[in-house]
């Protein structure tokens, strides 16, 4: 019995070092990933016009900052508190949530764009997004529930989420191939269908782990942790891409004055 606490004792410490290590790789490539792109942001936030967009930008961009500083702080500083334990994991959840959410927006934005901007489509889209997100804020807390459906049944919606988001993305190509060529198009629709294979991988590997390795349950927040980060780091790179892109084909200075209501859908998307 003795050696069997001893055992649990010594398994729980190995978790909590390697909970510890994992989380400080992701803040590390997260910091690397902004100092290696500090320069193409300065100039797009410097030299960009002031757009929905740009706010939506800015929120995805920097909330993943708060995320990890939340993490390492509950993952370093011990806490016995039960109720500033479950207030840092809701903080920290609900900042995980923001971020996947702006995530999502940008290419809900892209398709609608693609789709010339069908507000039937967006519509349906956003709302298909916050039914998903509402399945998230339900697993925050302290401690998950032990019904393992209730940690992968969000990641399940979002999978689906993604794969009708291709499908959208693949049905608007194969109607315009010949119609539309612009080189921005050819960005947008590349950068979706990137975004997308990411999106699906990492939500499938969120569902599939704690179906086929209950034991692991430990590292769950690992795994959501790795898909917050990682669709924020392509959505937000994508954007600053599509926008220097943007630069070259276009007249900057003409650009950064004509209104979101009068741009083109694609131009709408810079």
């Amino acid at each position: 019995m003795e050696s069997s606490a001893e055992d649990v004792q010594v398994a729980a410490a190995w978790n909590l070092r390697y909970l510890a290590c994992t989380c400080v790789t992701l803040a590390t490539f997260w910091t690397y990933d902004y100092i290696s792109s500090l320069h193409e942001e300065w100039t797009f936030l410097l030299q960009s016009r002031w757009t929905k967009l740009k706010a939506l930008y800015i929120v995805a961009r920097y909330i993943p900052f708060f995320f990890i500083a939340t993490d390492l702080y509950m993952i370093f500083t011990p806490n016995e508190n039960p109720d500033k334990c479950r207030m840092l994991i809701n903080i920290y959840s609900c900042f995980g949530v923001i971020s996947l959410t702006c995530s999502e927006c940008f290419f809900v934005l892209r398709t609608y764009a693609l789709w010339n901007k069908n507000r039937i489509l967006l519509v349906t889209m956003m709302f298909a997004l916050f039914s998903t997100i509402i399945l998230f804020i339900g697993i925050v807390g302290c401690y998950r529930s032990s019904h393992r459906i209730y940690f992968f049944m969000p990641f399940l919606l979002l999978f689906m989420f993604a794969l009708g988001l291709a499908f959208l993305t693949l049905i608007r190509v194969i109607q315009s191939w010949r119609t539309a060529r612009s080189p921005l198009r050819a960005i947008l629709v590349k950068h979706n269908m990137f975004y997308y294979a990411c999106s699906l991988f990492l939500s499938a590997v969120n569902v599939l782990i704690p179906v086929l390795f209950s034991y692991v349950s430990a590292y769950y927040s690992v795994l959501e942790h790795l898909q917050v980060l990682v669709l924020a780091i392509l959505a937000t790179r994508m954007h600053l891409s599509l926008w220097h892109s943007d630069q070259h084909v276009h007249d900057s200075n003409v650009l950064l004055y004509i209104p979101m209501s009068n741009m083109s859908p694609t131009d709408c998307m810079v």
